[in-house]
């Protein structure tokens, strides 16, 4: 009975032909599968041909609507990955692929990418808002987290800045989102205020025809808004004037220099002191105070 049955598994296993040998099979298959190959593949290239046409779409609108350039070319890339993935989902449905049973595996793996990647997602959803409400863009000036810069590049993670001392800094737009944004860029004007003490002794008439001579002699000033010179405070040891003037953003750092140095030349042409901070000390009651001259030390030679 044994040998019997090693015979048989013998002959079956010979006369087994492989599956790639096998054409019935592999014609019957084929008749089965090639209408939804072929389907699957029409379906991609309609969805390729379909999502460049709509992402084009997309760009020229945003475009049209004067939206940031790095907000149009997201949108532009989201708009043609979603179009592809769209058409990869129903290439799957025609193999009877049901996509709605991998969905809760899928929600699975989102959230665990999702944690794991908790700070650039962070910084990812903070690019997408400063895109949206624009605080700035690309070539203005700004101040945050203490840094200073001209704004290079903008992207979905971090903003790029050029120090005035040509040094490369990238700051994560979290960071960013989280603090307070000084655009100094953003209005065509500024105004320039260079504060100044006077002495006591000079007198107050002349000393603001003085500063608002050396105000209006400097270049690159607007006339509208006029120039202005603005008593602030009597200080503990001057008296305090507030110089400003209207320049052009771009002009602002040279206008200010010129302000500076010509109110100081006025000043010194004047003969009008800026006084440095000094204290009166009054003494009560009897006191001996000796005082004495470095040049009337002796002089002690080495022997």
């Amino acid at each position: 009975m044994e040998p019997q049955t090693l015979a048989t598994e013998s002959s079956s296993s010979a006369t087994t032909t492989p599956w790639w040998l096998d054409w019935d099979n592999l014609l019957k298959h084929g008749e089965i599968y090639a209408p939804k190959v072929f389907g699957a593949l029409v379906m991609l290239f309609a969805a390729w041909i379909v999502s460049g046409w709509v992402s084009r779409l997309v760009y020229r609108s945003l475009k049209l609507a004067k939206i940031d350039e790095t907000l149009a070319r997201f949108a532009t890339k989201f708009t043609w990955w979603g179009m592809l993935v769209l058409g990869l989902v129903g290439c799957l449905e025609t193999f009877d692929v049901k996509t709605t049973s991998y969905a809760a595996a899928i929600g699975a793996v989102g959230f665990s990418i999702g944690l794991a990647f908790q700070g650039a997602l962070g910084n990812f959803a903070a690019g997408i808002m400063l895109l949206v409400f624009r605080p700035y863009k690309v070539g203005d000036v700004i101040i945050v987290g203490g840094q200073a810069g001209k704004v290079d590049e903008i992207d979905l993670f971090s903003t790029t800045l050029d120090t005035p001392d040509n040094r490369r800094i990238m700051i994560p737009n979290g960071s960013i989102f989280g603090n307070t944004i000084e655009n100094t860029s953003y209005h065509q004007t500024r105004r320039v205020e260079v504060t100044v003490g006077a002495g006591y002794a000079a007198d107050i008439d002349q000393t603001y025809e003085v500063l608002m001579q050396a105000v209006c002699s400097v270049p690159d000033i607007l006339s509208d808004p006029v120039p202005e010179v603005v008593l602030l405070e009597l200080a503990e040891s001057s008296v305090n004037w507030s110089v400003r003037a209207w320049t052009t953003a771009t002009d602002f750092s040279l206008v200010k220099q010129r302000t500076i140095r010509a109110v100081k030349l006025a000043m010194d042409k004047a003969g009008i002191e800026i006084p440095f901070p000094q204290m009166d000390v009054n003494l009560r009651g009897p006191a001996t105070v000796s005082v004495s001259h470095p040049s009337a030390a002796p002089n002690h030679k080495a022997a």
